[in-house]
């Protein structure tokens, strides 16, 4: 595995890849590696002859109060896990490297941010489409690997793609789960042991929701049953438990749409997300 700090290196490096006719597969990270990172690259490398990652704690998507410097870094932790996996490439560049001095232009982004995180996260997602705007110009790969934990960035990502024109395939890879159903995150970290304990309903309420519709509820009372679920069961303050169209993210005009059931949880030093996505397969008459 190359280590790569400057942009005109890993370039001149892929390339030399392409030239050859080599597919690049990209996972994007802000590092501190664990299991669902590692689904995306294990996805990159069973798809791809080359495997890219990137480790960048990107300033542009933390607003003001959030937790960018506090968010946890282990590179040395990240490096092992990394080159086990088959990563080919890791770039790991500096603030500096990215945007020099300050940025002269940034990516606003219009749609699918107005709910969810976007709501309470004013300009998150523009930091997020202006990092991989640079991020896809430096790297241009085959394909892009991102986790639907974060669905709502996929969804954001999807729109990056279409109205950018990148030539790259999206591709979203399903949640990694602790074995009691905890969706995996950087963050999980910074719960106390009493919150880590009771985080695993934020799950279990997702899936009481997603067999309701299943089994004929309409979305609006299945939320109605499972945010009276989830809030006898922990002591983190609900910011959203909302049920929308996918990816498009608005209001439910069809039950027979692709419904995405999302979840975000405030704890004392951590806010976690979580989601199911609930396929329709019925055609539409």
């Amino acid at each position: 595995m190359k280590i790569v700090n400057r942009i005109d290196e890993l370039r001149t490096m892929l390339t030399e890849e392409k030239t050859e006719g080599k597919t690049v597969g990209f996972v994007p990270t802000m590092g501190y590696l664990h299991e669902g990172h590692l689904s995306l690259i294990h996805a990159a490398r069973k798809e791809n002859e080359v495997v890219v990652i990137s480790i960048f704690v990107n300033p542009l998507q933390f607003g003001p109060g959030e937790d960018f410097d506090q968010y946890p870094r282990d590179i040395e932790h990240d490096e092992a896990l990394a080159r086990e996996a088959g990563v080919d490439y890791l770039f790991y560049p500096t603030v500096a490297e990215m945007y020099g001095e300050r940025p002269t232009v940034t990516v606003k982004v219009h749609e699918r941010t107005d709910c969810l995180c976007g709501k309470s996260r004013p300009g998150h997602f523009d930091g997020v489409a202006t990092v991989l705007t640079k991020l896809f110009n430096i790297v241009a790969p085959t394909r892009a690997y991102f986790g639907l934990k974060d669905a709502q960035q996929v969804a954001v990502v999807e729109g990056l793609i279409r109205d950018f024109n990148f030539p790259i395939e999206l591709v979203g890879v399903d949640i990694k789960r602790e074995e009691d159903g905890l969706a995996l995150s950087s963050r999980n970290v910074n719960l106390t042991p009493e919150e880590r304990t009771e985080a695993v309903h934020i799950s279990k309420s997702l899936r009481l929701i997603r067999e309701a519709i299943e089994n004929g509820s309409t979305p609006a009372a299945a939320l109605a049953e499972g945010i009276g679920y989830l809030q006898g069961h922990i002591t983190g303050s609900i910011d959203y438990l909302e049920a929308l169209s996918y990816p498009e993210l608005k209001s439910i005009t069809d039950v027979r749409e692709t419904i995405i059931v999302a979840a975000a949880v405030q704890y004392s030093k951590v806010r976690l997300i979580d989601n199911v996505i609930i396929k329709n397969e019925q055609p539409r008459g």
